[in-house]
């Protein structure tokens, strides 16, 4: 057990083990002759790009995937020397400041194309991918399939021939079907910006695949693998993936309270019972969402209780009538960290893993399994 400073609110531990065993089983399923590309973006999904990089590099993994300035970074000044892609658009501004940090970047407009050509002229060559809309995501990726898009599409091929090193698109729907239709249109698209360009396929990495692809009944062909979601444990716990973050609080106080009092903001709930209340050092400042009341359980000495009254900003009642032992200062399960909490947290909290996953890492103090 991780040593805890018992001044703390709330805290999510980071149980660096399981991200090792995930690595490596997502690693094993990747067909031979591909590659992986470790995702790292969002703090790595909350948990700590400086807690992360170090299982990466002790793998032998050597590219990852990152989208801030400040997130590369932190992978640099973690140690990490390889090959660093950035997943999303970025302005000119924030490329041509990203220099020495040797990132990979996306390109799909004239704006960013003319940026890389300044930056080879002055002296900082770059890297880039040239992102495309084959899978209908409609965020950064250039739309081939018009006129205009096309044109485009030639400009960058003629400005940044010798610097495109990929090309990429993103999958905005992961069902079988429409995997397959998408899949289909990239590669398409891909042999097409091939055919015009004269470069060699074999210097060029198309890439498309994701955690989901690569767990996906239906493989998607693609050279390269952009895996985050499954290292952190989010998907699959059928094929041995667990989670990889525990988030726990503890109780500041216990009150008796009658049938009929009231608990929390706009006496949203009324007892219908004479109740022990016990108050949690967790609220929405540390990622407990307001829309969770009437949904939601937490875990008091092994048991699940249910959270009564709005969440505060700084706290949360629960219901621990009837519950023997508990005291003030005992630690609180928010989210325990195994696969079946992640199915109880998304339904508690209307959203995916992901989500929760980054709103709880930068929110809450990280403490290290």
């Amino acid at each position: 057990m991780p040593v805890v400073d018992p001044s703390l609110s709330a805290w999510c531990e980071i149980h660096t083990d399981r991200i090792a065993r995930n690595l490596e089983r997502a690693r094993a399923l990747v067909p031979a002759g591909r590659s992986f590309c470790a995702v790292l973006k969002a703090d790595a999904y909350g948990h700590g790009i400086g807690h992360v990089v170090p299982i990466i590099m002790a793998q032998g993994i050597d590219c990852v995937g990152i989208t801030s300035n400040a997130e590369a970074l932190a992978v640099r000044q973690a140690g990490f020397g390889g090959t660093m892609i950035r997943l999303r658009a970025a302005t000119p501004t924030e490329i041509r400041a990203a220099a020495p940090l040797d990132i990979e970047e996306q390109v799909a407009s004239r704006e960013v194309a003319q940026t890389l050509v300044e930056m080879a002229q002055a002296g900082h060559p770059v890297r880039a991918h040239l992102a495309l809309n084959a899978a209908g995501m409609g965020r950064d990726g250039l739309e081939i399939g018009t006129a205009d898009g096309w044109q485009i599409c030639l400009e960058i091929l003629k400005t940044l021939r010798e610097r495109i090193v990929g090309i990429s698109t993103h999958f905005a729907c992961n069902l079988p079907e429409n995997l397959r239709r998408s899949a289909v249109r990239f590669h398409e698209d891909a042999a097409r910006v091939l055919s015009a360009s004269g470069l060699d396929r074999e210097d060029v990495t198309v890439h498309a695949g994701s955690s989901l692809t690569l767990i996906s009944d239906e493989p998607v062909q693609t050279d390269m693998y952009r895996c985050g979601a499954i290292l952190y444990g989010i998907l699959k716990p059928e094929l041995g993936f667990r989670p990889t973050m525990t988030v726990k609080t503890h109780v500041l106080s216990l009150q008796n309270y009658p049938a009929g009092a009231t608990v929390g903001y706009d006496r949203a709930c009324v007892l219908k019972r004479d109740s022990r209340v016990a108050t949690l050092a967790a609220g929405y400042a540390n990622g407990i969402r307001r829309c969770s009341f009437g949904r939601m359980t937490v875990e008091v000495s092994g048991t699940r209780v249910p959270v009564i009254g709005k969440v505060s900003m700084n706290t949360l009642t629960v219901d621990v009538t009837g519950l023997p032992g508990v005291s003030v200062g005992d630690e609180v399960l928010i989210f325990a960290g195994d696969p079946s909490a992640i199915r109880l947290a998304e339904a508690q909290f209307q959203t995916i893993m992901a989500e929760l996953y980054t709103d709880w890492g930068q929110r809450n103090p990280l403490v290290i399994d």
